[in-house]
């Protein structure tokens, strides 16, 4: 796979659209009235930390969840027909009562998205709906966001009232928990609906302030690596860790455990445990690698950065315990590549037990750095590995309606 340009990533966006519109119009017999869009996310750096009201710094990528939609035929009923390109599945959603959880599992983000607007007073016109996405699946790359995102832009769309940023972001939250029961952050959706093309965003979950970090250095890429090992964050290893988080908040007598500091947790060890003391330490050291990679990207500090990098994933792997063989490895050949040969940095990217590295690279080398990558990868686990070079991407967006 080689390294895509800046017009092959522009490009992305308006095949995927394309291929939308056609399969609708040969699925439902006639041509969508909208599409829109909703981006995936690299996080750079501060996983685990957006549920304990810590910082992060993720970044829009041009991967998307695309919706190509219609008003429903006369006497269909109030329902929103959504079909899967995916896996060639169709769905019926309720537009009134509460939609309820179910099967197929995939559509529970669709309806939870809907009960989010049901329950905010809105009434939904009937629609038909097709969704295409390029976001790999249980990548750490937020498909499930993008595809939440992308349904709220449409319902958004169709309705004529948009909601506002933030208000977007939490229903589809609220979507994510309530119905694919993953307590997550806010991170991944507020980032797919506010991303922009310039760089990364520094958010601070506590406050919800957000600062722009540029990422345009020619010079530089970012090369996303996915093992291929496909995590589910449902599963329950993610929900406990963040109950380790809140029981470390509570034993330190703070509101959540980013507000903590290094100091607090290093006093508190006896009380905490061996294992709190571990998830505690991994949240406040990893807000402070964040705060300080955000002032090394905007710096093009790029060897700082790099080294944040290499310290947020041994913090993940040893402390917060949710990377994996595939993970570690692939860091491991970045590594051994180093910055002779075009590596700054590699650590593993969003929730972890399997997904996706992302690795700091310098752009003339990136074919050669990611080949390099798939060869050792296969040698070690005998799995094949897929990469790609991200660029940042504006957040949702209507392409057509």
């Amino acid at each position: 796979m080689n390294p895509t340009s800046h017009a092959d990533h522009d490009k992305r966006g308006a095949v995927l659209s394309g291929t939308a519109a056609s399969d609708f119009t040969l699925k439902f017999g006639g041509p969508p009235r909208w599409i829109v869009a909703a981006p995936g996310r690299v996080n750079l750096i501060g996983d685990h930390t957006d549920y304990s009201g810590g910082l992060v710094l993720p970044m829009a990528i041009q991967r998307y969840a695309v919706i190509a939609a219609a008003p429903a035929p006369a006497g269909s009923g109030r329902r929103l027909r959504l079909h899967s390109a995916a896996v060639n599945e169709s769905v019926d959603i309720p537009l009134e009562g509460t939609p309820g959880a179910g099967e197929p599992s995939w559509a529970n983000y669709a309806r939870g998205v809907v009960a989010g607007f049901l329950a905010r007073g809105h009434v939904l016109p009937a629609l038909d709906a097709l969704v295409v996405s390029d976001v790999p699946l249980g990548g750490g790359l937020s498909s499930s966001a993008a595809f939440e995102v992308a349904v709220a832009t449409l319902l958004e769309t169709a309705l004529g009232q948009p909601l506002g940023l933030v208000e977007k972001a939490q229903l589809c939250r609220e979507a994510e928990h309530e119905y694919a029961r993953v307590p997550c952050g806010i991170m991944d959706q507020l980032i797919s609906v506010v991303g922009n093309d310039s760089g990364a965003l520094l958010i601070d979950c506590h406050s919800g302030q957000t600062r722009p970090v540029p990422f345009a250095d020619p010079g530089m890429s970012l090369l996303i690596a996915n093992s291929e090992v496909r995590h589910s964050l449902g599963t329950g290893a993610y929900a406990v860790r963040r109950a380790d988080c809140i029981e470390a908040a509570r034993t330190l007598g703070v509101p959540e455990l980013g507000q903590a500091v290094l100091a607090q947790v290093e006093a508190a060890q006896p009380r905490l445990g061996a294992l709190l003391h571990r998830r505690a330490r991994h949240v406040v050291t990893e807000n402070e690698r964040a705060r300080a990679a955000a002032q090394a990207f905007e710096d093009g500090d790029w060897r700082t950065a790099g080294a944040l990098m290499y310290q947020s994933h041994r913090s993940l792997r040893d402390d917060f315990e949710v990377s994996s063989p595939e993970l570690d490895t692939l860091v491991e050949l970045a590594r051994d590549i180093g910055e002779d040969g075009g590596v700054f940095g590699a650590r593993m990217t969003g929730g972890g037990f399997g997904g996706c590295t992302v690795t700091l690279v310098a752009t003339d080398r990136a074919g050669a750095i990611g080949q390099r990558l798939a060869e050792g990868y296969q040698r070690r686990h005998q799995r094949a590995l897929t990469w790609f070079v991200a660029r940042p991407s504006r957040g949702a967006h209507v392409l057509q309606g």
